[in-house]
């Protein structure tokens, strides 16, 4: 037996639906079309299970949170400007501040409410697939797996710098940033890694170096970052370490 799927109320299926405009009579999109196309956009993000429930709305600022309460404001404000203002973000804090939650949530508003293409990519992964891409047993090839990286409207990049650095790492960040920046395409990035220069953060004497931003990805992408973005310092204790000692009380 064939099911009939349900059909709009407001514009009969069509996808469009008339609206009064003083005396005159017009049409538009029907708010069913809307939907379904940003479904189908939160889909193609790819944005991970794990950051699924990730949204501005439940992003902790207040409270013992509170120091994160500019960066929360920030993310809203680069919504609302969005796309006046498509100046990318560099969000940098440590480890489980909530860089990557406000990410997800700002790109989630970008595609509900705007109905903006987003993208969400882990560093990390999308080295690894390139990489695969070289295998001849693998179908992709690397500029299919960049072409989505390349053009998506806002990509987000998360984990910066996680990729311990090499020329081939050094190449392929340059190639993703500037292909974005000479298409005016707006980046969001997330980093764990100081925005300092390469070498500009000293170690205790006989004791390892704290690596920062320019060491991992190199100063003249460093640089280019800076073109491309406005940086939000992220300063706050860690989310999920928090989570996992109360998980043990």
């Amino acid at each position: 037996m064939k099911i009939l799927s349900e059909v709009c109320s407001l514009c009969d299926g069509t996808g469009w639906k008339s609206v009064s405009l003083g005396s005159e009579r017009r049409v538009t999109r029907c708010d069913c079309r809307l939907q379904a196309r940003a479904r189908a956009l939160l889909t193609a993000a790819r944005i991970p299970k794990r950051y699924e429930h990730c949204e501005l709305s439940n992003f902790e600022s207040d409270g013992p949170h509170q120091q994160l309460a500019s960066s929360r404001l920030a993310a809203g404000k680069f919504v609302e400007e969005y796309p006046i203002d498509s100046t990318g973000l560099l969000l940098i804090g440590s480890i489980g501040v909530g860089k990557t939650h406000l990410a997800v949530g700002i790109i989630k508003e970008l595609i509900l409410g705007k109905g903006i293409a987003c993208l969400f990519y882990d560093y990390r992964e999308l080295l690894k697939q390139i990489q695969n891409s070289y295998n001849d047993s693998v179908k992709a090839t690397e500029l299919e797996v960049l072409r989505p990286v390349f053009e998506t409207e806002v990509l987000v990049l998360d984990e910066l710098g996680a990729v311990k650095p090499t020329e081939w790492v050094w190449d392929t960040v340059s190639l993703i940033l500037n292909a974005r920046y000479n298409d005016n395409r707006t980046t969001i990035i997330t980093s764990n890694f100081d925005d300092r220069p390469a070498g500009a953060v000293a170690g205790p004497r006989g004791a390892a170096r704290e690596e920062t931003l320019g060491d991992r990805i190199g100063e003249r992408m460093r640089s280019r970052l800076h073109e491309m973005c406005r940086i939000i310092k992220m300063d706050g204790e860690d989310f999920r370490q928090k989570f996992r000692s109360a998980s043990f009380r």
